[in-house]
């Protein structure tokens, strides 16, 4: 077909792939710019968490929302308005000339990203002949999980060397430059057809809005806190009412059924472990090679190399191999490493531990985490039918932020139980505990993987026109 042929291909690898890095990046690209932020624009420590927070939150809420609406009116189209709005919201940033004004782009440009992000997938999926989507999601894997390990080095970096302005400019020029690549080189699709679901999409962004600002600030405004304990119970029981709501109703925004195939609730149990873990190491691990080893950010960013770029380098071949052998072998796997990696950083950390010591600890995390993401996807979008595609992207994608908020809520949590900033030793003594409860997370995810059928995900079958509705999902396929 010739939304298939090599040429398209290639155009949608790279628009999805750099789009991708693009809004996975801004996840941690401030945190090492935050003192330079408040020295330029002032501001209070809880107006500089929200530069982080807003994109997080918004993000996060509405990554469903943006699956439903280019189901509903064109993924391409959707996709497009959602870069364009990341690219002036980066612009606003840049430009921002006070904190409140800073935080409001960044809320717009989670708001983007919500959009651009799941339709990534949904595009690249399209636009690949399904012998060869491995490959494509190792690469498409690869390129995010760089953006989002690499987040404190690009910022560091940029502000280090240039000024913190430059972490929201290096958008701009690739928005300008995807938009009309995406208009002429990407096929338009849609989903079901079916009309948007408004009380289903209430109900989800209200509930996720609960639970990720109540995670997002618990660490900062204390757990007992009214704001925290009220947006984690509201959230918590209009996600409850959500999926009561999505059983009964007839064109919900998430068919509730989709969770009934083994494929897909246990690649999702195993991606939200997966971000809780590796989140959570990547925010304290890389003030730990700053504020202990006493790195600068480039130089902090450099050593962790071994760790964050090793997916450019393995996360193809892991796509390859989940084409020949299916996923579940290779995301559990890749799990098993990483929650190795992070146990075995546990044991060496101290105040000051040679990098010669890390290494073998950041190889074996990188290789895992690489192996982790094509297979991932490609269990995802192998598990529902072409026409939900879109919104099992949307609510993978939801899961994994809502992970990475409750990673670095809860290991932030027990840093500051067991240590805290006052001294080396102090920082260590709070950063073992947690990095050992970042590799239990990831050891759960491996065995949530072990969930999915040993064998090749099948594309479930369309549902009959009457007697059994579309819950009997075929599971499997040839090895």
């Amino acid at each position: 077909m010739s939304q298939q042929s090599p040429r398209r291909v290639v155009w949608a690898l790279v628009i999805t792939s750099v789009a991708g890095f693009m809004a996975a990046l801004d996840n941690l690209v401030v945190t090492t710019a935050l003192p330079s932020i408040r020295e330029d624009l002032g501001g209070e420590l809880h107006d500089l968490e929200w530069t982080v927070s807003a994109y997080t939150l918004t993000f996060a809420v509405l990554l469903m929302l943006g699956a439903a609406l280019g189901d509903r009116f064109g993924r391409r189209r959707m996709f497009i308005a959602g870069l364009s709005v990341f690219t002036l919201a980066s612009a606003a940033a840049a430009m921002a000339p006070g904190i409140d004004t800073l935080i409001a782009a960044r809320a717009v440009q989670g708001a983007g990203a919500a959009v651009m992000m799941p339709l990534t997938l949904t595009l690249l999926t399209a636009a690949v002949p399904e012998a060869r989507r491995g490959m494509a999601y190792g690469i498409w894997g690869a390129v995010n999980g760089l953006a989002v390990a690499s987040g404190p080095l690009v910022g560091g970096s940029l502000t280090e060397h240039i000024a913190w302005q430059w972490i929201f400019w290096l958008n701009v020029p690739l928005g300008l430059a995807l938009i009309p690549l995406a208009r002429l080189r990407l096929a338009e699709s849609h989903g079901t057809g079916a009309p948007l679901d408004i009380p289903g999409t209430l109900l989800a962004s209200g509930g996720l809005f609960g639970i990720v600002y109540g995670l997002v600030r618990g660490p900062v405004d204390g757990w007992t806190g009214g704001t925290v304990l009220t947006g984690l119970v509201a959230g918590g029981a209009l996600l409850v009412a959500f999926v009561l709501y999505s059983i009964r109703a007839r064109n919900p925004m998430l068919p509730m059924r989709l969770f009934r195939s083994r494929a897909f609730s246990g690649i999702n149990a195993a991606s939200l472990l997966m971000f809780l873990g590796m989140f959570g190491s990547i925010f304290l691990l890389s003030q730990y090679l700053q504020g202990v080893l006493g790195y600068s950010p480039t130089e902090a960013g450099l050593r962790m190399l071994p760790w964050t770029g090793m997916p450019m380098l393995v996360a193809p071949i892991a796509g390859i191999l989940s084409d020949r052998i299916g996923g579940r072998p290779v995301v559990a796997t890749g799990l098993l490493l990483q929650a190795l990696g992070l146990a075995y950083f546990a044991v060496i950390v101290t105040a000051d531990v040679s990098y010669a010591t890390q290494l073998p600890a950041l190889i074996i995390s990188g290789v895992g985490m690489a192996l982790f993401f094509a297979p991932a996807s490609n269990i995802v979008m192998s598990s529902v039918l072409p026409k939900e595609q879109g919104i099992a992207s949307g609510a993978n994608n939801a899961l994994r932020e809502v992970g990475g908020a409750l990673g670095i809520a809860v290991m932030a949590s027990i840093f500051s139980a067991q240590g805290g900033y006052e001294t080396p030793q102090a920082f260590v003594d709070g950063l073992r505990p947690a990095l050992v409860v970042g590799a239990a997370a990831v050891g759960l995810a491996a065995v949530a993987a072990l969930v999915v059928p040993g064998r090749k995900a099948g594309r479930p079958s369309e549902p009959p026109a009457a007697g059994r509705p579309a819950e009997q999902v075929l599971e499997s396929t040839t090895a």
